[in-house]
């Protein structure tokens, strides 16, 4: 899979974003690997994972990745029910969430990209489209910030997981909105009833 190509921005501005993705990715790795150059720093979110054993640790990321392929269903049929026009991601690019650790950086652009085609679309109200990027863009930071030993990642850890609940609870109610409300134009009808990837 090619990386995600949206379709707002200059190619200078897609340039700069690949940069800081890259950027923001080697810091978040950095992160994820301090057990092994850092150990004083303490175990980290590899070190609770570990804890539980190895039965545990397996068990545990097989259901963390089932309910994160679930979510991601419905982000990509949200896509999906935009009008093509009116993607600035195709529906496939939210499957970058299992890109790890580029998806801890790759997230907040894909969080965008939707609400930037909710945008476009213009069936949704713009509070309800609001409330959604921010709760999308909220449970991203801590998602990162869960990555930092101690105490803190644990407290950022729990923020971003109820922030992420709440999140998935609204992409339902955006789902469940284009639904129920066709597309202003016949041309845009058309393009939501072709497959998209």
């Amino acid at each position: 899979m090619k990386p995600t190509v949206y379709t707002t921005g200059t190619h200078h501005g897609a340039g700069l974003h690949a940069w800081l993705k890259f950027a923001a990715t080697l810091a978040v790795a950095a992160l994820l690997t301090h057990p092994w150059w850092a150990p004083q720093w303490g175990a980290g979110l590899l070190g609770e994972v570990r804890a539980l054993g190895p039965a545990g640790a397996i068990a545990a990321m097989l259901a963390f990745f089932a309910l994160v392929a679930c979510y991601c269903r419905h982000l990509q049929a949200v896509l999906q029910a935009i009008p093509a026009s009116a993607r600035r991601a195709p529906p496939g690019s939210v499957w970058w969430m299992f890109a790890i650790p580029y998806n801890f950086v790759e997230d907040f652009f894909i969080v965008a990209a939707i609400a930037g085609s909710l945008r476009a679309d213009g069936r949704i109200a713009t509070a309800q489209q609001r409330r959604w990027q921010r709760l999308g863009l909220g449970w991203c930071a801590p998602q990162i910030a869960s990555l930092w030993p101690g105490t803190a990642g644990v407290l950022a850890g729990a923020a971003a997981l109820a922030l992420w609940a709440a999140h998935w609870r609204a992409t339902l109610h955006i789902l469940r909105g284009l639904r129920d409300t066709a597309p202003s134009t016949p041309t845009a009808a058309a393009d939501v009833a072709t497959p998209a990837r």
